[in-house]
């Protein structure tokens, strides 16, 4: 499926191009102590080996910042972003260390010398850096005008940290406004998307727990990439960072938006249904890890042969029961029939064959 993407610059973070037509990023954030170097790398690898594309680490201090280098010498090839704060000194240390992006509000860390050092040795090091804004950092003079953090605040103070980079002619930068509340943070990007070609990085910010806090961020998330806005995302979660990476490439499948992997259509169920559906499907998802990775697939598993091959027709493959038995069949076109507590294996052996 191709959304009318939106035209946005591409920025480069290490090995990973975002914007443009670039595939679109999955981020996530370290929980871990940022002076254990040791904790950092182990939940990196992990976030790596969940698929996760660009990970950040908030830097609270200069001796967090040096975790970077120790990052780097233990052989993490993901882009590393540094989340730092008010400290412009912090920026140039992490940069120093080897971050590969620079999370910063320019707004926030004083004159303009200080941030000028920040440009120049993000342009010397080819170094990216993201203004972030969210509805609890809105500058005094933006939130009198508007009076709340409204939608048009938030793109406001963005376009404001933009221009005190553009001012010394850095463009390398990547923008993004979250809120906790799915309306506005949908609203403030519409409007940012219309205002510049910065490529957005989305998220619905405080969002919550993995159940909750994935049904917000699919809300807002999916429906500005619906939209064509959108180049990286974080899926916000109060959970293990690794079920963030896996929670947003659920939405970039179900939008049919990843390049590689398997979408899974299955039905309700209803009267009709003979076989143990809910369990195959349980079942299937669980063994998912067991096929190739590079393949693009749309997989369905139906209740009945009444519907299920035609309400599937656009399918590659896919199975529909029957009694106690199931018809194994692609692009609507049954195959042969198979035996219900078999079904399962024979669709990922099939699957393994395309």
């Amino acid at each position: 499926m191709m959304y009318n993407r939106r035209k946005s610059r591409e920025v480069r973070i290490a090995g990973i191009a975002i914007g443009g037509e670039n595939p679109i990023a999955v981020q996530s954030m370290l929980c871990t102590d940022s002076h254990d170097a040791a904790a950092c790398i182990a939940q990196t690898r992990a976030l790596e080996n969940a698929g996760c594309d660009i990970v950040r680490l908030a830097v609270p201090d200069l001796a967090a910042a040096k975790t970077f280098a120790a990052m780097k010498e233990a052989g993490i090839r993901v882009p590393l972003v540094a989340d730092i704060h008010f400290d412009y000194k912090i920026a140039l240390e992490a940069a120093a260390c080897g971050a590969d992006k620079i999370r910063i509000n320019p707004g926030n860390i004083g004159a303009d010398e200080r941030v000028k050092a920040v440009v120049d040795v993000c342009r010397e090091k080819h170094i990216p850096i993201r203004i972030g804004v969210n509805s609890g950092s809105l500058e005094k003079n933006i939130l009198a005008k508007y009076g709340a953090p409204t939608a048009e605040a938030l793109a406001e103070s963005a376009m404001y940290h933009v221009s005190l980079l553009e001012k010394f002619d850095f463009t390398d930068i990547v923008i993004s406004i979250k809120a906790s509340t799915v309306g506005q943070m949908i609203r403030a990007n519409r409007i940012l998307a219309e205002r510049c070609d910065y490529p957005l990085h989305l998220g619905v910010t405080e969002a919550g727990t993995a159940h909750i806090g994935t049904i917000k961020s699919a809300a807002g998330i999916g429906s500005l990439l619906c939209d064509g806005i959108g180049d990286t995302i974080r899926v916000s979660l109060t959970a293990d960072p690794v079920q963030e990476v896996i929670e947003a490439h659920n939405i970039l499948r179900a939008l049919e938006l990843e390049q590689n992997g398997i979408n899974v259509v299955s039905c309700p169920t209803c009267g009709r249904t003979q076989i143990p559906l809910i369990s195959m499907v349980e079942q299937f998802e669980s063994r998912m890890g067991e096929l190739p990775k590079d393949k693009r697939l749309r997989v369905a598993m139906m209740g009945c042969v009444v519907n299920g091959p035609g309400e599937a027709r656009e399918a590659d493959i896919g199975i529909a029961g029957g009694k106690d038995e199931a018809v194994l069949f692609r692009h609507g076109e049954i195959i042969r029939k198979i035996p219900a507590d078999q079904a399962v294996d024979v669709l990922i052996e099939e699957i393994k064959k395309l």
